[in-house]
């Protein structure tokens, strides 16, 4: 059995607190012995879940800045979907124990690396500015679009793109 495979069906967030491993096994179609083979309470099952949701968000981040286009169209791309990402996280109590992990600082770092690769390629073609280095430049882009979460709407995420983007042009 896969570990996500579980909490894929227990996805309300405001009941996961008072989920039980024999709800999940219920609900899964899985028996609670097998279930307990792989997991050894709720909060494993919950982290195998969130695990496979962010190795899932990089492989689609990855996948959209390996397509074609300029360095700064596939950096937009990646923005946008980060942010629409980033707007559709989940909050409350439970959020904070599932990004303390170990994947999420491995994920962090993997997206750093990626945005910062593609805003290289931008700023040595003279589409954004190299007077600040690429990596401060990333982790601004990071930072910036952590407020998508408090949007309401995708043409917000879009304008905040936009800003953010303009902060990364080359200074006239």
């Amino acid at each position: 059995m896969p570990r996500h495979a579980a909490a894929g069906q227990v996805h309300d967030h405001e009941r996961l607190r008072s989920v039980t491993m024999s709800q999940i096994a219920e609900q899964t179609g899985i028996g609670r012995a097998t279930l307990y083979k792989y997991f050894s309470d709720v909060e494993a099952v919950l982290l195998a879940w969130h695990e496979r949701q962010v190795t899932a968000h990089l492989q689609q981040l990855a996948g959209i800045g390996d397509q074609s286009g300029t360095a700064v169209e596939r950096l937009q791309a990646v923005l946008e979907a980060y942010a629409g990402i980033a707007r559709q996280r989940h909050g409350g109590e439970l959020a904070a124990p599932l990004h303390q992990g170990e994947h999420v600082t491995h994920a962090e770092r993997h997206l750093h690396g990626m945005l910062q690769h593609l805003i290289a390629q931008a700023a040595e073609a003279g589409d954004l500015r190299s007077d600040v280095p690429s990596a401060e430049l990333a982790q601004y882009c990071l930072h910036a679009l952590t407020a998508a979460a408090a949007l309401t709407s995708q043409t917000a995420v879009t304008r905040l793109v936009t800003v953010t983007l303009d902060g990364l042009r080359p200074v006239p």
